[in-house]
């Protein structure tokens, strides 16, 4: 690749808008759910999975389940997008209250 297509190919990714959303962990081997948001929702499986490899993530169930079930037990589905909302308070908003909902409906932990 030239560095001028390389240069380009940055500066589009950079520009990309994020989308904000729901998503849950689902463990198959136990049947355990986690939902929880994220801003950005094509890097939060990368973040999650990150700091489960490393032993580090906050929520110590899922921790647990990730170290006796493996990686190949869990997985990351996306329950629900927010996009084009462009007020950071009301994409806020929006985002704890469909949390909330997927929670109840999944009768879910926080992750």
């Amino acid at each position: 690749m030239k560095t001028e297509d390389r240069k380009l190919a940055i500066a589009d990714y950079k520009k990309r808008a994020a989308v904000a959303g729901v998503f849950a962990i689902r463990c198959r081997a136990s049947g355990e759910v986690w939902v929880g948001q994220a801003l950005d929702l094509e890097k939060i499986e990368n973040r999650i999975w990150f700091t489960l490899r490393m032993g580090s993530h906050r929520n110590a169930e899922l921790q647990r389940a990730w170290a006796a079930h493996g990686a190949d037990n869990l997985s990351l589905q996306t329950l629900e997008r927010i996009e084009d909302e462009e007020l950071a308070y009301v994409r806020d908003t929006l985002l704890k209250e469909r949390v909330q909902h997927w929670r109840t409906q999944l009768n879910a932990s926080a992750v």
